[in-house]
């Protein structure tokens, strides 16, 4: 599983749009919601939507970050006019957030609604299943008042319908809306698990009337589930985190995966430390990844990525010299040598050994510089031709004099990390 944010515009659109299907038809969301970027006619957004001309509104920025009150970014009770100046104002804008700083570009535009009670709701999951968390006071301050929060345990494959939701929530929960609340968090906990969300925070939400108005939303997303429910995301864009600079490397990857219909991804977390990955699949990087952090190497970890969906052998040769080049520019020791893992689960089809072909090109490439950093190399994989692949590598190893440790399904997938961090931590 990988997750990722989205937009608080698209997470809203998405619970407008599928509103009626999980959550109800007694009580509404109105769901007027309206994205302004850089490349916004202001004039035609309010053709068409033309509510923006005619209610108080709600502007601030949508960029995955929060605590945007408390850093200002938020405009109350303005009108259309205010709001462009506004957004004119601050549109591509150095800002800093906290110890980030970069450029605003995405805003979010809504109705203002004066409210009273301030309610918080979280879905999040875990190996047991999810969590859902409500509180009867919600807002900006959550953190101090998080022995109100109700947990709420939905274990894997268990019916939420079965589960009495107003039995658990807050004792302070009003009688009056203790049904509505509760009809709510089934109705959402439905919309998470169906559409692929991995993590689902409104704060707040008000109600007035019959109507929940969700004040704040953050929502990421598991975006290796996208064959599965790409019909419902639609067009859903993953954005860069505020103030992260694609770096020249990251760009190409991308330039890179939009050229292919396998799948190449590369972030770089530090390049100046010893522990570099090139694992197959999404779901296997997460899980390499975690692995890295759980065995005390997290600030060791030099970059997260993939290559997945059987990419041919120039692509896969591409991918891993942009990796190679990023690791061996600073030279490691004999003593705390750099580590490359090349991991990943059993594929069903991909073929191992062309894909191997690809990277064997790149190490062959980087003999002189795999040498001089000290770079020590851990194989581990399984699927279609592992067997030549693997036999392959380990050929590479004695040709290149290069230290390669190959393992296949026989081994457990993650076992590999252990052998290799434990063993050149010295």
């Amino acid at each position: 599983m990988a997750q990722r944010g989205i937009r608080e515009y698209d997470a809203k659109s998405m619970l407008a749009k599928y509103w009626k299907d999980y959550i109800s038809k007694d009580f509404t969301f109105a769901g007027k919601v309206a994205l302004v970027d850089p490349d916004t006619n202001m004039d035609k957004l309010a053709i068409k939507h033309p509510w923006l001309k005619k209610e108080k509104l709600v502007v601030k920025p949508d960029q995955l970050f929060g605590k945007r009150g408390k850093h200002g970014l938020i405009l109350l009770d303005t009108n259309y006019a205010d709001a462009k100046k506004w957004i004119k104002q601050k549109m591509n804008k150095e800002t800093k957030v906290g110890k980030i700083t970069g450029k605003l570009t995405h805003f979010l535009i809504e109705p203002f609604t004066p409210h009273e009670t301030e309610y918080y709701i979280a879905i999040k999951g875990n190996r047991q299943g999810d969590i859902v968390y409500f509180s009867n006071h919600g807002g900006v301050d959550i953190e101090s008042v998080w022995d109100t929060v109700s947990e709420i345990k939905v274990g894997v494959n268990e019916d939420i319908n079965k589960i009495d939701i107003e039995k658990q929530l807050p004792k302070d929960t009003p009688k009056e809306n203790k049904k509505i609340i509760s009809d709510f968090i089934k109705g959402l906990y439905k919309f998470y698990d169906s559409l692929g969300y991995t993590y689902f925070e409104i704060n707040p939400f008000a109600i007035v009337n019959k109507e929940i108005i969700p004040l704040d939303l953050v929502a990421r997303i598991d975006d290796t589930s996208n064959f599965e429910h790409i019909t419902k995301w639609g067009d859903l864009k993953f954005p860069t985190p505020f103030g992260m600079k694609s770096s020249k490397e990251e760009q190409y990857v991308k330039e890179l995966d939009a050229k292919t219909g396998a799948s190449l991804k590369l972030t770089v977390l530090n390049p100046d430390v010893r522990v570099w990955t090139m694992v197959a699949g999404g779901g296997a990087s997460v899980i390499y990844a975690d692995t890295i952090v759980d065995l005390g190497f997290k600030d060791e970890l030099a970059n997260y990525g993939e290559y997945s969906g059987n990419p041919n052998k120039e692509s896969t040769y591409q991918y891993a010299k942009t990796i190679l080049k990023l690791m061996t520019k600073d030279k490691g020791t004999k003593a705390k040598p750099k580590i490359l893992i090349i991991g990943g689960g059993i594929a069903n089809f991909t073929d191992v050994a062309k894909t191997f072909d690809g990277i064997i090109m790149a190490l062959k490439e980087y003999k002189k510089q795999l040498k001089d950093a000290h770079v020590k190399i851990y194989v581990r994989r399984g699927g279609p031709n592992y067997q030549e692949g693997l036999k392959n590598m380990k050929n590479l190893g004695e040709e290149l004099d290069l230290p390669i440790e190959v393992y296949g399904p026989e081994t457990h997938m993650t076992r590999v990390v252990p052998m290799a961090l434990e063993g050149g931590k010295k």
